[in-house]
Parts: C-alpha cells; structure tokens; sequence
C-alpha cells in the first residue's frame, strides 16, 4: 500500500497511497515460481481477489497498490516499468526536457473517454488544471501548467523535479466533463482498457469490468471481463484461490505454505519494509515523540531478526533502513545502530524523561499482513510502558483516515521504489503521503535542494547522505525487509511484475 497506497497528503496511494501510499523492484525469492504460467485458462474472465476495497474513483486518488480498478477504467499518460522507466501510456510520444522541467508529449490518435468524448491535448490540460485546484495528490503536481499544442500534442511545464516521470506515470486522464459533474466517486469515466458494469458491480463486494475493445493497446489486456473481489479475510482469500473463485491474491507468510501445497503459482518480491514510522519529530501531538532518545528506545525494543524468523517463517530479514537494497539511498554494510536491548532501551526514556512511558494511538486496518505483529508492537511497546491503543479503521475513509495525520505513528507493511528518489518524496518531505504529520526539518529541506541541482552522482551522495540522517534520528521503526507474495492459477500467465513498487503483478502483467 508502497505499500505505495501509489497518493495524496490527505489519501492515499498505497502507497501513491497510500501512495501513498509508496513502494520495490521485483526480484524472486528461492522456492517460488514468477512469471510465465501455463496460459491455459480461456480469456473470457479474470478474477482477482483484493485485501482492500476501493476507495472511490476519483482519478487524483487512486493508489497503486492493488489498483487494478483504477488501471482498468484509466489511463495514465505515462506506464513506467518496473526500472521506473516510462513507457507509453495514453501518450504515444514524448521529448522530455534535459532539466527536469517538462517536455512535449503527443496522443494516441482516435482515443474517446467511455462517455464518448475525445481524449485531446484539451483534455490533458483539463486534468492538469482540475489537479492544480481540486486534486487530492496537488501538492505532487505543484507548479505544473499543460498547454495544447495542437489536437493531440501538448507541453507541460515545471519547476525542476527529478520526479517528473514518475509523476507522468500517476496522473490517470478523466473526461472534463466528469471532472465539471462534481460526482467523481459515482462511476468513472475514463478512457481505459475497460469500462465498469455497474449492474455487476456491489460496493465493498464485487467490481466488474468489461473491455474496451478500442482502446489503443487492447492486445496487452486480452480478457474479455475483469472481475475484481474484496476478500479482507485471509482464510477467505486462500480457500477461493484453492477452489479457483479467483484466479490471483496477494497472501502472507502464514498462507504460503497452503498455497505451495494447492499447487499455485507463486511470485514473490522482496519489497518492502514493516516499520513504524514517527512522524511527529517535533512532539506536537505527542511531546514524549520529539526525543530522539524516545525514538531510538522505540528502536531497541524489537528483535527483529526473531520477528523475521518466527513471525515471517523466515521470508523476511532484519532491517535497520527503510530504503531498497540497491538503491541510490541504501547503505550497504549499515549495521544496525539500535540493536535489541530493552534495559538500554529503558534507561534511554529515562533519559528522555519518559521512565512511566506515554499513551499512542497506533492505527490499524485489517488485511495488510500486520495482524500477527500488531500485538508484539503493543507487548514490545509496554516494556517501555508506552501504552498502545489500538484503533481499528474499517470502510471507504479507512486509508484517509490513516493518513489525515490524526494517528502520528502509522505501522505498516510498505513498498519502497527502485528510485529511492520516491521514498524521500512519499516518507521524507513535508508534503509526502507517508509522512502524515507534514512536519518541516532543515536538513532534509537542504539535503532535497541539493538533489534538485545534482547530477546521478552527487545525488546519490545527498541521498545516502538524508538516510545516515533519519537513521542517525530514528524517524522510523524498521523491522524486517519482507517479500511481498502473489499466488495465483496456474493457468494464467502473469509476467514478472511491472510494478516499480514491486508490490504485486500489474494489471497488464495479466496474460
């Protein structure tokens, strides 16, 4: 939900949302199977199953984490591959600006919004405007302007940002007359490899799609219906991949070995990182926060490396940085500055002044892999007696909720991006998704600006740099790299992931 619930500063993109919700490149652990399949299956319906449901269809906030709803009915202008280099989308060609501030796209001809209405450089201008006043990811498309150049070609311009094709890869294009009706979370209307049935579709249930057979890359989606199933339950989710109701799931380590026996196919990707994440630097909303000694006991009172061998089974490994392993921001050879040692972390608080511990409020949502470690965060935590309430967010406000900065330490399971550039966006700045408390520090301020200006060298440097400094602070609570696992029928082909956050296989990685 990187992950990248892939984004807003009050939503997600699992992470946009989140993005954020963001989050890894794929990379296939021993034992299991990616990619490539029997292709058995007939292409007349895929069905998948999803742990969350879909938070509306506003374009602006749609994560990437399991949005195969939002890939179904949208287009984004730009598809990046799992590198994070871009690759056509509902632009057909483009000539990017050397300085990061822009460039010159050109359309696929003959492309209509499912109300029939063209897809023009008119309508891309629509979508960067509605962003620039409405959207609920603007602060990720600050200072952007679009200009029709003609029917089909269109320039954007912006600020310097090292992030731009990324950002081309989120901005999903809607029909402007969609965008006037005010009514974004109704039906969408967008110009996708399929169109919603609504007279199949029950909310927080069942979302049916049909395909779109003119749409510029119907070949890449060869189903005829895409069926997508909300199954929160885990137990659920394995039984109907077991009795093939669904074609492919996310599971967790404690379905895996159910999977293996039933004979799925599985891809699995180390993607991601479990952490806490401390946003509230400054003890705005909790004083006892804005101790670093506070944040490093925190640190100290989780054994990783037994979290990841008893509650992982061994499919994860200790972590002591959030970043990816290779990328530009990851420390090789770091070792872990906060090692497990209550009575340290003890005399840390006392320290900090915080010996008879605080309350936290620490969000959580069913069906994101943390039911097993949420209550050794309440246990591990009341060692030090931080008393942890835990607060159970359920319905479509769920991943806002989580992200309003209500909660000032979210505990989740989240992707990081093979461009470490998207963590320090999404989990560093103030306006990132992740970074729910928006809370402003001069150093990441000065570190980011130098990046700005840097060539691949030097920002690799800025950004190793930013990650010694969070470390250093413990603005996050690391415990273990974990491998994101998707089992699916073995009749389909699924390609290797796509996903830049390496989360899960793409809608179009369906074959």
């Amino acid at each position: 939900m990187r992950r990248t619930i892939r984004p807003a500063r009050r939503a997600v993109t699992m992470i946009t949302a989140a993005a954020a919700l963001a989050a890894l490149s794929g990379c296939t652990d021993a034992g299991s199977s990616a990619g490539g399949g029997g292709g058995g299956k007939d292409k007349s319906t895929l069905t998948l199953g999803m742990s969350q449901d879909i938070q509306g269809w506003d374009p602006t906030n749609q994560p990437s984490y399991q949005g195969w709803g939002a890939s179904a009915v949208y287009d984004t202008l730009l598809r990046c591959d799992r590198q994070g280099k871009p690759q056509p989308g509902a632009v057909k060609s483009w000539q990017l600006n050397p300085d990061n501030t822009g460039g010159t796209f050109t359309l696929h001809p003959g492309m209509k919004f499912s109300d029939g209405t063209p897809v023009n450089a008119e309508s891309v201008k629509a979508m960067v405007d509605f962003i620039q006043a409405k959207g609920a990811t603007g602060a990720r498309f600050a200072g952007w302007k679009a200009s029709a150049q003609g029917d089909l070609s269109f320039r954007i311009t912006t600020k310097p940002n090292p992030l731009f094709v990324a950002r081309l890869c989120e901005l999903r294009v809607a029909s402007p007359k969609y965008l006037a009706s005010g009514k974004l979370n109704k039906a969408p209307v967008g110009s996708g490899p399929y169109t919603l049935d609504a007279s199949a579709t029950t909310a927080g249930s069942v979302y049916t799609f049909v395909k779109n057979d003119a749409y510029w890359d119907s070949k890449t989606f060869p189903y005829k219906k895409l069926v997508l199933k909300v199954l929160t339950n885990e137990t659920a989710a394995i039984n109907a991949l077991k009795t093939g109701q669904i074609d492919g799931s996310l599971i967790t380590q404690a379905t895996y070995s159910q999977a293996e026996a039933a004979k799925l196919k599985i891809q699995s990707q180390k993607s991601q990182v479990t952490r806490l994440l401390l946003t509230d630097h400054l003890g705005k909303k909790v004083p006892a926060l804005g101790s670093v000694d506070v944040r490093r006991a925190m640190n100290m009172v989780f054994d990783k490396a037994a979290i990841a061998k008893n509650i992982y089974r061994g499919l994860a490994d200790p972590a002591a940085q959030i970043f990816r392993p290779g990328s530009a921001a990851y420390l090789d050879g770091l070792k872990d500055p906060y090692p497990f040692d209550v009575e340290a972390a003890k005399a840390l608080m006392k320290k900090a002044g915080y010996p008879n511990g605080f309350e936290l409020e620490i969000p959580f949502m069913q069906g994101q892999n943390l039911e097993p470690l949420m209550p050794v965060v309440i246990q591990q935590l009341g060692l030090l007696n931080i008393k942890v309430k835990q607060v159970n967010l359920t319905g479509p406000n769920a991943i806002s909720e989580l992200l309003s900065g209500k909660y000032p330490v979210p505990f989740w399971q989240l992707g990081n991006y093979g461009d470490s550039l998207q963590d320090i966006s999404d989990y560093l700045l103030p306006d990132g998704i992740w970074n729910v408390m928006h809370q402003k520090d001069a150093t990441v301020a000065e570190g980011w600006d130098k990046i700005l200006t840097s060539d691949a060298a030097q920002s690799a440097e800025e950004q190793q740099a930013l990650n010694r400094y969070i470390v250093d602070q413990a603005w996050f609570v690391p415990m273990v790299q974990a491998s994101m696992h998707y089992a699916y029928n073995p009749e389909v082909d699924v390609r290797q992931s796509s996903d830049p956050s390496g989360l899960h296989p793409m809608l179009w990685d369906f074959q």
